[in-house]
């Protein structure tokens, strides 16, 4: 009965009751539900530019830093760029040569000594005809100034002596902070002796090897990508590669009519010097915009020192027909279709690459712009994941790409071949 009545009654343990202190009143619903994450008040957008934001930071970070590699070793990449660039230009002719079973050998000296000769050609030619005519430049340049002065001071400007002086030493202040950034940009260099000659010696020796082994130099480049990047590495070198290759032959080709026309008219009124104004047109050309206008500029001052203010009139109207015919036919028909890049592009190349790199910035603004260009636009098209990329110039060995799994398909023409097969 007591244990009966014990279980009967039973009752919970007493517990002491809570202290006043600690009682505190029931939360409501709005204070008990949980405070919302910091991310789900920010706006997608936000969220969205600030994604795009970091990686745009990190993008930029690693150009500036390839930029100060390059400036660092400028001694060294302004000769491999131009070694690239002429082999560009070197590697069809000695492919057509070697199609008309020329000896592999002979066809690569033969290209190699072929634009090497026509380079000292024109260097000699130029040397000669201002070495030549030394005397009567120095001669007429004194008549001329004096002729100037004079017609100044006899003037009714009320022009004295000083004045020109000092006007001639503003407008020398005034070029030199002008071309400042042309000749004074972070990869020009102040060239010795030795360093010139290092650099023709580093431009023969690497357009010699990649005219004697660029497709294994080019698969050795591929190989130390990723497995899974490989094909697209490839793809987008091959489509550089072409860019380039269309660039130097288009680019050429638009020199050539350039000098010729500004030369031939140059000749044709006789004003001295036409054969250099010719060469320095041809040079210049490769500099879009800037160096047209220089050199044209060049061309009329010759005329207007040594024949005059008439003939001088003709040659800007012939610089000016020159460069028209550039600029609105042969710049959109041909070098638009090769490079296709847009002639905005190839302002802001030119105008930052002058910034960064002075006279050599200038020269490999666009060719560097249209060959990235394509890359960028041949990786962006993502036809390297089903196919396999076009036909290279280069042999890669086997087992570089296809052979680890990458698909291609069978009608297509494979593009890989073993290391002792080559595609022309």
């Amino acid at each position: 009965m007591i244990f009966g009545s014990r279980r009967a009654g039973k009752t919970a343990p007493d517990r002491p009751a809570p202290a006043a202190s600690d009682a505190s009143p029931t939360p409501t619903r709005e204070e008990a539900a949980p405070a919302p994450a910091a991310a789900g008040t920010v706006p997608p957008g936000m969220l969205l530019a600030g994604a795009w934001a970091w990686r745009i930071l990190v993008l930029v970070a690693v150009a500036a830093v390839l930029v100060f590699v390059v400036i660092q070793l400028r001694l060294v990449v302004i000769p491999l760029f131009i070694a690239i660039i002429v082999s560009a230009l070197l590697v069809p002719v000695s492919n057509w040569l070697q199609r008309h079973r020329w000896p592999r050998v002979l066809a690569i000296a033969t290209a190699e000594l072929g634009v090497i000769t026509a380079v000292a050609g024109l260097v000699y030619l130029v040397i000669t005809q201002i070495l030549g005519q030394y005397s009567a430049i120095r001669d007429q340049s004194y008549e001329a100034y004096d002729n100037f002065t004079t017609y100044l001071l006899d003037s009714p400007f009320e022009i004295s002596e000083a004045d020109i002086s000092t006007f001639l030493s503003q407008l020398l202040d005034s070029v030199r902070q002008d071309s400042g950034t042309l000749v004074n940009g972070a990869l020009s260099v102040g060239l010795s002796l030795g360093h010139v000659v290092a650099g023709v010696l580093l431009i023969i020796f690497t357009s010699l090897f990649i005219l004697i082994d660029g497709r294994s130099i080019w698969a050795w480049l591929v190989r130390l990508f990723p497995r899974s990047a490989r094909a697209a590495v490839h793809g987008a070198g091959v489509a550089g590669w072409t860019t380039l290759q269309n660039f130097v032959k288009v680019q050429i080709l638009v020199a050539l009519i350039d000098a010729i026309g500004i030369a031939g008219g140059a000749a044709l009124f006789g004003v001295p010097l036409a054969i250099p104004i010719g060469v320095l047109v041809f040079l210049g050309s490769f500099i879009p915009i800037v160096g047209a206008v220089i050199t044209g500029a060049l061309a009329v001052f010759i005329a207007l020192v040594y024949n005059g203010p008439v003939i001088a009139l003709v040659i800007l109207g012939i610089v000016l027909l020159v460069q028209q015919i550039e600029g609105h036919i042969l710049q959109p028909l041909i070098m638009g279709t090769a490079v296709k890049v847009h002639p905005l592009a190839v302002v802001l190349a030119v105008a930052s690459g002058s910034f960064v790199g002075g006279i050599a910035g200038a020269f490999f603004a666009v060719p560097v712009v249209a060959t990235a260009n394509s890359m960028i636009h041949y990786v962006a098209r993502g036809t390297w994941k089903t196919d396999p990329p076009p036909t290279p110039a280069i042999a890669v060995p086997a087992g570089t790409l296809a052979a680890e799994g990458r698909p291609t398909r069978s009608r297509a023409r494979p593009f890989l071949r073993t290391k002792d097969q080559t595609v022309d």
